[in-house]
């Protein structure tokens, strides 16, 4: 498992990127499916997952739908146009970063 630290910096890439591939997805569901495609690496806790959820609604780069099941309440998320502009623009950035911390971190811990 990852440390919070990391995770944070790239939560909502991760959320961005897995709502634009399902459509809409409730909270639990998004849990679930990136402890599956991570192999369990990446476990997000309730409290770091929903508060990003809310923001990302607040920032206007989700919405979400309400959908009654039984006596229950499920959010259903999805991307406004804004979010999809903005996971292409965060999933460069991360790519150029990674690329960037490849550089300065791994290629120092080779022999000169």
């Amino acid at each position: 498992m990852y440390s919070k630290e990391l995770l944070k910096g790239t939560l909502s890439v991760i959320i961005l990127n897995l709502l634009a591939e399902n459509d809409r997805m409730y909270g639990y569901e998004i849990f679930k499916k990136v402890k599956e495609l991570s192999d369990e690496k990446i476990l997000l806790k309730d409290g770091s997952l929903y508060p990003a959820l809310q923001k990302m609604a607040k920032d206007g780069l989700l919405s979400f739908e309400e959908v009654h099941i039984g006596k229950r309440v499920r959010k259903y998320y999805f991307l406004t146009p804004t979010g999809k502009k903005e996971k292409s623009r965060h999933l460069d950035e991360l790519r150029d970063f990674i690329d960037t911390l490849n550089k300065v971190v791994f290629n120092q811990l080779k022999p000169i």
